[in-house]
């Protein structure tokens, strides 16, 4: 599979650090971000490049040639004058003949690329989106997905939203199908979300992947100091799914909500005061910050998965207004006893997912490849420790209401992996 690299963004945020250097060539721990990228594809088996370049283009051209003493094959595109960022795809139609990876030359990203091409295949798209959660989603670019995985809204940072939603960011990393080149775009400019990709919200052809893999742009000076300490630290390599993860679990009501009982009303949901702080904390370390919690409201007929989804939308929306956000949620639905009105009858057994059973624990190893020896559970009740226990975890276990800021910061001094 090809992979076509953009390449020819000015940089104009960055550009006050680095005013003689085109941004892909701006250095990451010593090297270029964008050589850091084509290792990253080099080493999955991607080795047939594209770059569309534009501003300082020979500076490009001349430092990655034709891409021999990286191991790759570099072809150019040069953009005589600005053909917006898709511009160059329509010039390059015939080049294009099979699904290719789209990727962006101003971002930090390590990720299993084969998996993610894996996922576009299983799905058929015509396009895939890479999505991951991040820690300021009420001011990027949101997706807004099916059950299914299908892109059903793609709101941008200054559309309306809802009250509360999956924090579910467009990463900037996409596969393409080369169908979607085949009409004639009238346009002397074309933008790749405005004009080709948000038109496919809602049909049923366009999917998004979920990563916890690392992925940030780097356009700013903040952000080249982040993406730094993050390569220096190995946090960028660690995150890639081809290694082994590690993981802590979390249990919901009286963890990271206040306890109310069974809760059934979206209203009744509330964070605990340390919470966010907590959340914080694991997404900055090397572990990754997963909910698995038993929802038996679902089985006795008390809400409807619907209604559990829009309570889970509200967790992940205040987290992300206060900087945090979650890898991934798991609950179970089944109840083992029946007797209850309004019960539903098919989700009335005993299952392997409900704690104390390890099921969700089990099921996120498998899909974030978790190594569960590393990895904790946390949680308010005796459930939680035999839930963690089974799956072959560490536990702790706090009070109802309790401060899991306290056995956050407890876990990441025994580990030894604060932030540096």
């Amino acid at each position: 599979m090809k992979a076509v690299i953009m390449s020819g963004g000015k940089g104009t945020r960055i550009s006050e650090l680095f005013p003689d250097i085109p941004k892909p060539l701006i250095p990451i721990c010593d090297k270029p971000v964008l050589e850091h990228e084509i290792e990253c594809l080099r080493d999955q088996g991607f080795t047939d490049i594209i770059l569309t370049v534009s501003h300082m283009a020979e500076k490009i051209i001349d430092y990655f040639g034709d891409g021999a003493k990286f191991g790759v094959h570099i072809n150019y595109f040069v953009e005589g004058k600005p053909l917006g960022n898709a511009g160059a795809l329509f010039k390059l139609r015939d080049k294009l003949t099979d699904d290719f990876l789209l990727l962006n030359a101003d971002s930090v990203f390590n990720i299993d690329f084969n998996r993610f091409v894996a996922f576009h295949k299983e799905y058929n798209a015509l396009a895939t989106l890479f999505t991951h959660p991040n820690d300021h989603p009420y001011d990027s670019g949101l997706i807004i997905a099916d059950e299914n995985k299908s892109v059903q809204k793609w709101l941008a940072k200054e559309d309306e939203r809802p009250e509360f939603y999956k924090n579910c960011v467009n990463a900037g990393l996409h596969i393409i199908s080369p169908k979607l080149l085949e009409s004639d775009v009238d346009l002397s400019k074309i933008d790749l979300d405005r004009h080709l990709l948000k038109h496919l919200a809602g049909t049923g052809k366009m999917f998004c992947y979920g990563s916890s893999e690392y992925v940030k742009d780097m356009g700013t000076p903040e952000r080249v100091e982040t993406v730094s300490r993050d390569f220096e630290s190995g946090k960028v390599f660690a995150r890639n799914l081809r290694n082994k993860q590690k993981a802590i679990f979390l249990d919901r009501d009286g963890t990271i909500n206040k306890y109310k009982g069974f809760l059934r009303n979206i209203d009744d949901f509330e964070l605990l005061p340390t919470v966010s702080e907590a959340i914080k904390q694991i997404n900055r370390s090397r572990y990754l910050a997963i909910v698995v919690t038993n929802q038996p409201v679902i089985a006795r007929g008390e809400i409807t998965f619907a209604e559990l989804d829009e309570i889970h939308n509200k967790m992940e929306t205040l987290l992300g207004t206060d900087g945090a956000y979650l890898d991934g949620i798991y609950f179970c639905p089944h109840h083992p006893d029946s007797g209850f009105g309004g019960e539903v009858k098919e989700l009335k057994f005993d299952c392997s997912c409900r704690k104390p059973k390890p099921g969700m624990l089990v099921q996120a190893a498998k899909d974030f490849n978790i190594d569960l020896e590393s990895s904790w559970m946390i949680g308010d009740g005796e459930h939680d420790r035999g839930a963690g226990e089974a799956a072959g975890c560490r536990t702790k276990i706090i009070p109802t209401d309790g401060d899991l800021l306290k056995a956050v910061e407890v876990i990441l001094e025994e580990t030894y992996d604060r932030e540096s």
